[in-house]
C-alpha cells in the first residue's frame, strides 16, 4: 500500500447513481483511462449492476481492437484463487472438511509439513495468507522466465513443504503465497476425488453458466487471448500441471466473469450458490479477509475484492453485496508492474477513487538524468550502473549488457527491451529508487557519493506557511504541522511523519518515498499542495 492509497480505501464516500451504467458510459471512462496509453493494453470490461450489465472492449490503440472481443478467453491469474476457496467451501458444506483442518490431513500420508513449536498450518491460514509458507516453493525446477510454473509438478510442490522452516506461528502474519495456494488447490482436487479442471467445470464452471472458462481443455467457439508486458511485446502463455491451477491457471471470456460475479451477488440460486456464500465470510481481521477474498471498507460498506496477474495478463474482479454491483477487468497486459488494475478498478467501485490517467511516453527532465546518473546497489545485492545518453537513460547490471529505458508520464523508467520499472525516488541527499520486476520490489540504493548532497534548510517561519488541511480525496486529507521546528504531514489515519525539503517548496518524505509539492498563488500565500507517490499525483487545495 502506498502512503494514500491505504487510507484511500476507508473514504466515506457518497451515494451511488440511481441509473444503471450504460455500455456507452463504461466505454468512455474507460478510453479516458487506456487511450493512448504506452502499454497498448486491450481490456474487456463489465459493471454488473442487478440484473443490468455494461460491457465494453477497448484497447490502448484504436487499431488494435480486434485482438479482443466477447469470445476471447483471458488469463485470470490470481482471481482463479477465489474460485478455488468456492470449491474448498463446497467440500465444507459436504462435511468432507473444514476451516480448522491441519493442512496435512488433506494431503498425502507421510507428506512432511512444518509447524512451529508444535502449531500446525491450518486450512484457515491458507485461505488467509497466514501459513507462514513463503511466496513460491523450493524445487521449482529451475522454472522459465516466461512460464515459471509450467515444469512444477505435485512430487516437487510437496516435497518443498519439507523445506520450509517457519518462523512464526500460523496465522500471525499476512505473507502472500501462491506456493500456499498451489497446495490448497492439490488438496482441494484430492479431497473431492477429482481433477481441478473436471471439478471447476462441473462444481463451479456449469452451475453458473460459464460455458467458455477452462484450465487447458478449451471449449468450442473460444480463442485464447495472446498476453503482453508493459513495454507491448507479446508475451508466453502460463501453464499449471492440472491440479495446481487453482492458483492461477483459470481462462475465462468476460461473459464467463459476468456470470461469475452475478453468482457472488447472490443472483439466481444454483447448487453453488450456498458455498460462494460461506466462502464470502469474513475469516480474518489482519488484513480483512474472507477464503481468498481481500475485504475492502469503502465508507460503511464491505467491497469483496482479488486481482490477478500472469507474465501477460491482469485482471480485477470485485462486488458490493450491499450496492448489488460488480467490476470485472480482464487485460491482455501485465499491468503488475506499474500497479496493476487498480486505478480504474477501484473508480468502477465507486466514483469517489480517482480513475487515474493513461501513461504515455515522455522525454524526462535533463535535470533528473543528471541527478540519477551513477553506481547503486539493489536490496538483492546486484549493482547497477545508470548512465545518461542523451535525452534518455540507460542501465547496465553488472556483468550484463547495456539495456536502453523509456520514460512516460506517471515518472517511471522502464526497459525497452523487457518488463522492469525503474522508479525514481526523490530524497533529502539526492535521488534513490525502486526496481520492480517479476513481482519483486527492490530498493536501490546509491553506492558512490559524488551526487549526494545535504538536506536543505528552511527558516521555521516559513514552514509556518504550509500549515493547513489539504484534502486531496473525499474522506482523505494530509494535515500538516510543524513541530520542533520541523515539517510533518499526517494522512488521516495515519500517524504524522517528518518530511525534508529538497528545493523551494519542494519535501521529500523518505520513508515512503513521496514527494509534495506546495503551490503558491500570485501573493505568494500557498494554496495547495501535490502528493506524487507511486507513479500516482493527487492534489489538494488548502482548506
Amino acid at each position: 500500500m502506498t502512503f494514500a492509497h491505504s487510507l484511500a480505501l476507508t473514504l466515506a464516500v457518497a451515494s451511488g447513481s440511481a441509473h444503471a451504467m450504460s455500455d456507452d458510459a463504461l466505454g468512455d471512462l474507460v478510453s479516458q483511462r487506456l487511450q493512448g496509453d504506452r502499454t497498448g493494453a486491450c481490456m474487456a470490461v463489465a459493471v454488473i449492476e442487478d440484473d443490468t450489465v455494461a460491457r465494453a472492449f477497448r484497447c490502448a490503440d484504436g487499431q488494435d481492437t480486434a485482438r479482443i472481443g466477447a469470445d476471447t478467453a483471458f488469463e485470470i491469474g490470481s482471481v482463479s484463487k477465489t474460485m478455488t476457496a468456492a470449491l474448498l467451501a463446497d467440500l465444507i458444506r459436504q462435511g468432507k472438511g473444514s476451516l480448522d483442518d491441519p493442512l496435512s490431513a488433506w494431503l498425502p500420508a507421510g507428506t512432511k509439513l512444518p509447524d512451529y513449536q508444535g502449531k500446525p498450518i491450518l486450512i484457515r491460514h491458507v485461505v488467509t495468507h497466514s501459513s507462514g509458507l513463503p511466496a513460491l516453493p523450493s524445487r521449482m525446477a529451475a522454472p522459465s522466465v516466461d512460464d515459471p510454473y509450467a515444469r512444477l509438478d505435485e512430487a516437487a510442490l510437496l516435497a518443498s513443504l519439507g523445506d520450509v522452516t517457519l518462523t512464526a506461528a500460523p496465522g500471525t502474519t499476512f505473507q502472500y503465497s501462491n506456493f500456499a495456494s498451489m497446495v490448497l488447490s492439490y488438496a482441494v482436487a484430492r479431497r473431492a476425488g477429482t481433477d481441478m479442471e473436471t471439478l471447476l467445470k462441473q462444481r463451479l464452471f456449469a452451475p453458473l453458466g460459464m460455458q467458455h472458462a477452462y484450465i487447458d481443455q478449451a471449449p468450442p467457439g473460444v480463442r485464447a487471448a495472446v498476453g503482453h508486458t508493459p513495454n507491448a511485446r507479446p508475451a508466453s502463455a502460463w501453464h499449471f500441471q492440472a491440479n495446481l491451477a487453482g492458483v492461477g491457471g483459470v481462462r475465462a471470456t468476460l461473459d464467463d466473469m459476468v456470470r461469475y460475479v452475478q453468482g457472488q451477488l447472490g443472483g439466481e440460486p444454483t447448487s453453488i450458490s450456498p458455498a460462494l456464500e460461506l466462502s464470502q465470510r469474513k475469516i480474518s481481521d489482519a488484513p480483512p479477509m474472507a477464503m481468498n477474498w481481500m475485504l475492502m471498507p469503502v465508507g460503511e460498506r464491505v467491497v469483496h475484492v482479488h486481482e490477478g496477474g500472469t507474465g501477460g495478463f491482469s485482471s480485477f474482479v470485485s462486488f458490493d453485496k450491499e450496492r448489488r454491483r460488480g467490476v470485472v477487468i480482464l487485460s491482455d497486459t501485465t499491468w503488475n508492474s506499474i500497479g496493476s488494475l487498480g486505478s480504474l478498478g477501484l473508480h468502477l467501485v465507486d466514483p469517489a477513487f480517482p480513475l487515474g490517467k493513461p501513461r504515455r511516453e515522455a522525454t524526462p527532465d535533463g535535470a533528473l538524468l543528471d541527478a540519477l546518473a551513477g553506481e547503486y546497489q539493489l536490496s538483492s545485492g546486484l549493482k547497477m550502473v545508470l548512465r545518461r545518453k542523451g535525452d534518455a537513460l540507460e542501465i547496465q547490471p553488472a556483468g550484463q549488457g547495456v539495456h536502453a529505458m523509456g520514460y512516460d508520464s506517471a515518472g517511471d523508467f522502464y526497459p525497452r527491451d523487457f518488463d522492469a520499472i525503474l522508479r525514481p525516488q526523490r530524497q533529502a541527499d539526492g535521488y534513490a529508487f525502486t526496481w520492480m520486476q517479476m513481482g519483486g520490489v527492490m530498493s536501490a540504493k546509491r553506492v558512490d557519493a559524488t551526487m549526494r548532497k545535504p538536506a536543505l534548510r528552511v527558516d521555521a517561519a516559513i514552514l509556518k506557511d504550509y500549515e493547513g488541511e489539504y484534502p486531496l480525496v473525499q474522506g482523505f486529507a494530509l494535515n500538516v504541522k510543524v513541530q520542533d521546528d520541523a515539517l510533518t504531514i499526517q494522512g488521516t489515519g495515519q500517524p504524522a511523519l517528518p518530511v525534508q525539503a529538497v528545493a523551494p517548496d519542494v519535501f521529500v518524505m523518505d520513508a515512503v518515498g513521496a514527494e509534495i509539492r506546495f503551490e503558491r498563488d500570485g501573493a505568494g500565500e500557498v494554496v495547495a499542495l501535490t502528493l506524487k507517490q507511486a507513479g500516482q499525483e493527487l492534489r489538494g487545495e488548502k482548506k
